[in-house]
């Protein structure tokens, strides 16, 4: 807390996330969200929120195996994009983490089938149009080796 003429003030909160591109060849694996209540219906990438006591790299591999039963280990992934969201409709302000792998072990396999109705490989020059429209907008930047977005408003 940090005290400001006399008052104690929270201090500001953010919420990370880790999102993780795994890549077969020109390849990417999408989920496709159901009874989440959140943009169910569409595709995102693997991804969760850190815990707490968690670095980056770990909260991914931890999403990695409970998502899609897989291990990728922290050291065979790349950070390739930062984003920040300012919360304007829910308050919750963002920072999420974007890595990437091309090597993992285990069979890929739906391991929450009650938050997940499909699991598929896509071509990224060839995207469903029912995605995630901030995650096709990161993939994009990813694919343009920008490192960095911030968006004021969640993309429609």
């Amino acid at each position: 807390m940090s005290e400001v003429a006399g008052e104690k003030k929270e201090r500001f909160k953010l919420i990370p996330a880790v999102y993780l591109l795994l890549r077969r060849n020109d390849e990417v694996l999408l989920l496709r969200r159901a009874n989440t209540g959140y943009q169910d219906g569409r595709y995102g990438l693997i991804a969760g929120h850190l815990d707490g006591d968690e670095l980056g790299t770990v909260a991914m591999s931890r999403e990695a195996k409970e998502e899609a039963g897989i291990v990728v280990e922290p050291e065979d992934m790349r950070f390739v994009h930062v984003a920040h969201r300012l919360g304007r409709n829910d308050g919750q302000e963002r920072v999420d983490f974007f890595y990437e792998a091309t090597k993992w072990t285990g069979e890929v396999t739906n391991a929450e089938p009650e938050k997940c109705d499909d699991l598929s490989w896509y071509p990224l020059n060839r995207l469903p149009d029912n995605m995630l429209p901030f995650v096709r907008l990161v993939l994009t930047d990813v694919l343009n080796e920008v490192a960095y977005s911030e968006y004021t408003e969640e993309p429609a």
